[in-house]
Parts: structure tokens; sequence; C-alpha cells
């Protein structure tokens, strides 16, 4: 099957389509650089990653922009709070959010537009969209009249007539933005200065952009008036992306994006993530205490991507046990080539072929389906679970009736499906093979400690779980069964 994919926009499964042919053009919005990036930013950066990556694998060109937000209230809180100013704080975090993907495995964008270098495109648009009658200059700030524009509410499905009968008891009349809009949903296209703030000059007097102008004019200028995929958070839908697309399209009379594609929110313990709630975690606290990047990406990849997902101590257990089956998979070649015969100086060049066979198409098959990576994994832990039985095998016998060649095509089919998800393993060589226990060798020996403890042989089930120990892994009893990880 072609690829066919969710879009927010029609609320329904289309087939995809390119603005040009063979290529993709691909906006992300990105993250308002005022702290480190958390949970919620892993899962999105590591989805649009994936699907880039899944793009290019099935032979488009695609071009990817991921914008920075870098002029912002909270950024300018941040300031304050450490008496430092918007560039600084910007700067630091955009080069934290950096490191952070690094250690993620994700591929950096073509281009990373901020806001304070595009201020030029930003307020040719809001001229623009004041003299097509769409915005109106109050007080020194601009807003959007939403009541001009015909289709506002179309990617959200809200209505004007509803959201202000909802907030009509919640709106302070009182507040100064608010008398300044003729209409209560009107939002800011430009803002006054502020002592004390950085401004920029305009037309309307020194001010600075609003957030929602920012990733239009971002857009249009480093990838046109039509993208084929928008793609952000669900939390963006409302009223950032309604907000862009009323922009966007008033001005050019067509459509911003052809696609719309959302990801799902990150909860952590069944809970909305808060620092309130003391279960805000960032991405570089998960990996300083030990999580693997790997088992992170795999975490992501194992749920439908619009979907949400709870982050648990169990959840990450599974992803990371899920993780060191495929790792063993990967790291076949590199510790089975003698054994096998394999000439070991082409086997990365060879995997890097392109490989056709049932098992690549039936991956295409299940992630064609609205990237369906979840069914893809199906297939990458069919062959990662074949590959260490063989493994086992030769370990324990020297040899396996498998002939060689079709194990070297399982191994390089595994590599290549297991890049377009980003997830890969080099070999540890401080780690001898012999000191390397694989999946399966590890759960014979929890059987046999399982059977020690029922017999009441504790000397022998505590030799077990400390001979596990000395070799990285550690056990966690519960009243169900023993898991183990690696450390």
């Amino acid at each position: 099957m072609t690829l066919s994919i969710y879009n927010t926009l029609t609320r329904r499964q289309e087939q995809f389509t390119t603005v040009e042919p063979g290529k993709v053009k691909m906006y992300y919005c990105g993250v308002t650089v005022y702290d480190y990036c958390h949970l919620g930013h892993a899962r999105a950066c590591i989805v649009w990653d994936v699907v880039r990556r899944y793009l290019q694998f099935i032979g488009y060109d695609v071009r990817y922009i991921q914008n920075f937000t870098d002029i912002d209230d909270k950024i300018l809180k941040r300031a304050r709070e450490e008496n430092s100013s918007m560039e600084v704080v910007a700067e630091k975090y955009i080069q934290a959010y950096f490191e952070d993907m690094s250690r993620l495995g994700i591929k950096e964008a073509d281009e990373y537009p901020r806001a304070t270098h595009t201020m030029n495109g930003i307020q040719k648009l809001i001229h623009d969209l004041e003299h097509k009658g769409f915005a109106y200059p109050s007080g020194g700030d601009v807003y959007y009249a939403v009541q001009n524009f015909a289709e506002y509410g179309k990617l959200s499905g809200r209505k004007l007539e509803d959201m202000q009968a909802g907030a009509s008891e919640r709106v302070n009349i009182e507040d100064t933005e608010y008398q300044k809009k003729k209409y209560p949903f009107d939002f800011a296209l430009w803002k006054a200065a502020k002592s004390g703030e950085p401004a920029w000059e305009s037309p309307w007097g020194k001010g600075r952009p609003g957030w929602h102008i920012e990733c239009s004019a971002m857009v249009r200028d480093r990838l046109g008036d039509t993208i084929d995929i928008h793609a952000g958070g669900a939390d963006l839908i409302f009223p950032h992306h309604e907000n862009e697309i009323a922009q966007s399209e008033a001005v050019t009379g067509k459509p911003l994006a052809n696609y719309w594609l959302h990801n799902g929110m990150v909860k952590v313990d069944g809970e909305k993530m808060s620092k309130s709630l003391g279960n805000f975690i960032t991405i570089r606290q998960l990996l300083d205490r030990g999580v693997d990047p790997m088992a992170v990406r795999l975490f992501v990849m194992m749920a439908q991507y619009r979907k949400p997902i709870d982050f648990t101590d169990d959840a990450i257990l599974a992803a990371t046990n899920g993780w060191h089956t495929i790792k063993e998979g990967l790291l076949f070649g590199h510790q089975h080539s003698k054994k096998l015969g394999w000439d070991e100086s082409k086997l990365i060049q060879n995997s890097k072929s392109k490989i056709q066979n049932s098992e690549i198409e039936r991956f295409k098959e299940a992630v064609n389906d609205d990237f369906n990576f979840p069914g893809g994994l199906t297939i990458i832990f069919e062959l990662a679970k074949e590959l260490n039985r063989e493994g086992n095998i030769i370990v324990h016998q020297g040899r396996t009736e498998t002939p060689a060649d079709e194990l070297l095509k399982k191994w390089q089919t595994l590599i290549t499906l297991a890049e377009v998800l980003g997830l890969t393993a080099k070999p540890e060589p401080e780690t001898s093979q012999q000191d390397s226990l694989s999946d399966i060798y590890i759960e014979e020996l929890i059987q046999q400690r399982q059977e020690a403890r029922k017999n009441k042989n504790f000397a022998e089930s505590d030799r077990i779980r400390n001979e596990l120990l000395t070799k990285g892994i550690t056990l966690i009893d519960s009243k169900e069964s023993t898991r183990w990880h690696r450390n």
C-alpha cells in the first residue's frame, strides 16, 4: 500500500501526495527556549525525526525546518529571574537543546530559523494582513480580526459563537489588552514595547511580534506559501496552529499546509506532567540517571504517535528490555562474523545497500498506515529474536545449521529497518563476547533461580543473583514475576 496519513485538518486518513513530486516540505513547531527540554519535547522530536527518516527511506527528498521561539514572555521572565538578558537565556537553552537531542540520536533539521532573525518577514506579513483588512492597530499593538476570516476554526473544529458563549463569564473587561480589541478572540500580531524589554522598530511603533505570527512568517520565508506537512504537539492545534492558518491563508489565499500532523501528549504515572505535581522530568535528568537513549526512542515508538503515552517505571523498564533484545540483534554480526566466515570489513558497507525482501515490504506495509511504527517494530523484533536465537546456538554449539549468507541478509535487514527508527548500536570493545550475556541465557538463569527459591535453596538463589549482578544485570522481584535490566 502507498503511504496514507491522518490529517487533523480533514479529520480523516488520506493518501499522501506532495506539492512537488518526490519532494516533501516539512515544518515542525519547535521549542520556546526558556528551560531545559522535557519528556513532552522528547516525544515530539523523536516522532517527527522518525517521520522524516521514514519519508527519506521510501524515497522522498525531505526539506525539514524546525524553528526556535527566542522572544517570548516566558523567556523574558526567566531573564529577569536570572538577572540576565533575553539573548543570553535563549542562547543557553538553544545549546542545551542541541546537547539533549544529540544524546537522543535526533538528526539535525536542515535549518533552524529564529523569530528574532525573521523580523522583516514578520512585519511584511502583518503589513499584508492590515492591507487586506484582516488586522488593525490599537494603542501600539496590532490585532488579527478573527471574524474577518470565514474559515477560522476549521482546524480545531471550534466555532467563534460557541467560544464566545463559553467565555462570557470569564472575560475581564478591565484587562488593558481586552479593551484594545474589537472582538474578544482577536489576537496580537504585534505588541507595543514595554519598559525594559527588547523591542524592534516597526510601522506601528517599537515593539515585538506575537507568538503565532512568528511561525507563519518562518514557514513562508523558508518553505513558501504552501507546504506538505506541518507538525507539532496536539496542544498546539488551538490556538497556535489555528491562528497560523488564519494569518497565512488570509494573505496568500492558498493552503498553508496540505497535511496537519499532531503527536499525542505525555503523562507521568497517569498525571499530566507539571512542576507543581513534582513529576516534571527533563531529558537530561532522565538520561543522567542511566536510562539508555535508545530505550527512550523505543518507548516513544512503541505507541501510536497520535495517542497519549504514560511514562512509568514499568514502561521504561519494558522499553529498556526491548531495546536490549534489538541491540543484541544489531550486534549479532560483530559478535559472530568470524565463526560465520563473514568478511567483517564489508559488513557495514553491505548493510547500507538497498535491500529488498519480504521483511522490508512488510515493514513498509505496516508503517504506510499512518506511520504505524509499532507495527514496523513487530518486524524488527522478529528479526532480532531470530538472530539472537541463532547467536545463542553459536555460543553453545560453536556452529549453526542456518546458511551464513541467509543470516547476513537478515542482519543487514535488521540494521536497515532499525536505523529508520534511529535505533543504532555499536560494539563495545571493552566487553568481551564471553562476558556479554544474551537475553535467552539471562532468562535461563532466572528460571534456575526461581526453581532454587521454590526448593528453598536460598544460597543458590543468592549465588545466581550475585552472578548476574557482576555481569551488570539487576533483578527486580515482585509477587507476579522477576524482571531484569542491564545496568
